[in-house]
């Protein structure tokens, strides 16, 4: 079944709503506007926690609802409502347009709710899966990890999962629909060796289903990582302040890249130049070999749609090519009064909230050398494996993020039995994307975790690289 018929099920055969009068009411009530959409969405969420050798929560939840945009120059009329009929659509259609007389921004609930009915699950596949196999993986995976032994003070485990279903009616009366499962699971050890206590975690996840999550090689894995996360941990030892070279291991600790460069390459930050990457299109920003690319049609990876929530199809968009600066990440309103294309990257996170230019999967592509040469150039230095939270101003492109597994590279060697701990990375986007001076053959994605704030919303995304030696940042650490 195509997503448009099953979304055409979900949103007219069981609902009020009237295919036709939907198009029609859409199409009138944004005549005249700069742009906009209708944006229908059902959602069903569950989870499961595992902890102190048994279940602690398990919940779920169903939400429907609608958002209406019309765009007028630079302001937006949007109105929202948590149901799904004409009455609701009608009123929102009203409130909307008020726009377009009064030249101010606005938003409004409609202040209605309806009860879904559970007829809504009948092909959801978060029910592919009884609830007690899904609490006997979580048990089985809470003995294989105890039974690593060591001091394990406990263990745990979760797993969450989202069905969404959206259809899009543009103000051209273009109508698209989307299905996205989203799944994740979560494995997390605690440990005490000489007085000192350590926990880590592993997750794992992306858009398919709970048979391609619960493969037991990738279950097993997690819990393997965590263990051994949690081993380094304990043995890990300070280091001191320093400017050295770093060489970042592939894969998820491109989250530096994501916060220090991607956010500084959304369409409205530049727009408004409140980015250090505004008005540079053709420059030079990053270290010749540097591409950066953001994509949204990568199968099953966590930041990936079929249609971004304007209704438009995602993509491979470049944004930075051997290290000129080539384009930024666009919606419509902002590529509208830039002057640019549409990049597929008008993202919300639900009905209830507007569109704005966001982040997919973005990542760095590989180079030349293999991690290990990148690796061997290096006399003295620092190997980050793992990144956790940090901070950046888009405008000044300074960051701050902590390290969470580092090792010291003595003679091109990585130095595996001498952890570092409670260090932080420090530096400028701009300026750490020009001191970028090898680049592996390695690039890959995360495991599939990524969440990215901005604006009071959060939505799912990826980010990726290769083994990458950058010179000139500071390591803040603790001795």
């Amino acid at each position: 079944m195509s997503a448009l018929t099953e979304t055409d099920r979900i949103f007219y055969a069981e609902t009020d709503l009237n295919k036709n009068k939907v198009k029609e009411l859409v199409t009138a009530t944004l005549h005249n506007s700069n742009g906009g959409e209708l944006f229908l969405e059902q959602c069903w969420e569950e989870s499961f926690s595992f902890r102190e050798g048994k279940v602690k929560s398990a919940d779920a939840s169903i939400s429907e609802g609608f958002g209406l945009r019309f765009i007028s120059g630079e302001k937006e009329g949007f109105a929202s409502s948590g149901t799904l009929d004409m009455h609701a659509l009608q009123n929102a259609s009203k409130a909307v347009r008020a726009i377009h007389t009064h030249g101010t921004d606005s938003n409004i609930i409609v202040p209605r709710q309806r009860v879904i009915s559970p007829k809504y699950a009948a092909n959801n596949p978060i029910d592919e899966m009884a609830n007690a196999d899904k609490i006997k993986i979580l048990t089985d995976i809470d003995s294989y990890m105890r039974a690593k032994g060591g001091n394990i003070l406990d263990v745990s485990a979760s797993i969450s999962a989202e069905h969404q279903t959206v259809q899009i009616i543009r103000a051209d009366g273009h109508r698209v629909a989307d299905i996205r499962p989203l799944t994740r699971f979560n494995i997390a050890v605690m440990m005490e060796e000489d007085g000192k206590i350590q926990k880590r975690s592993f997750s794992y996840g992306g858009r398919y289903g709970y048979k391609e999550l619960f493969n037991e090689a990738s279950l097993h894995h997690a819990a393997d990582e965590a263990y051994r996360q949690t081993l380094v941990a304990l043995a890990a030892e300070e280091h001191e302040a320093a400017v050295l070279p770093i060489v970042m291991g592939p894969g998820w600790p491109a989250v530096m890249i994501h916060e220090a460069v991607g956010h500084g390459l959304e369409g409205d930050a530049n727009r408004k130049n409140k980015s250090v990457y505004a008005n540079k299109i053709g420059q030079r920003v990053a270290s010749k070999g540097v591409t950066i690319i953001d994509q949204g049609d990568i199968d099953d990876k966590r930041g990936s749609l079929n249609f971004d929530d304007e209704g438009f199809k995602t993509r491979k968009n470049v944004l930075i090519e051997d290290g000129i600066l080539v384009g930024y990440m666009q919606d419509q309103l902002n590529a509208r009064l830039m002057g640019a294309e549409i990049t597929g990257n008008g993202r919300r996170q639900g009905y209830n909230c507007r569109p704005m230019p966001r982040m997919t999967n973005t990542f760095m592509e590989s180079g030349q050398y293999t991690p290990e040469e990148v690796v061997g150039s290096v006399d003295k230095g620092i190997y980050v494996a793992g990144m956790a939270g940090g901070s950046v101003d888009t405008t000044s492109g300074k960051f701050n993020f902590a390290v969470t597994e580092a090792y010291p590279i003595i003679n091109g060697q990585i130095q595996y039995d001498r952890p570092i701990k409670d260090i932080t990375v420090q530096g400028n986007g701009p300026e750490a994307m020009n001191n970028v001076k090898m680049i592996g053959n390695d690039s890959s994605l995360d495991s599939g975790v990524g969440i990215c704030g901005k604006s009071g919303q959060s939505v799912p995304v990826g980010v990726g690289q290769p083994t990458v030696r950058m010179d000139g940042l500071k390591i803040d650490g603790q001795k």
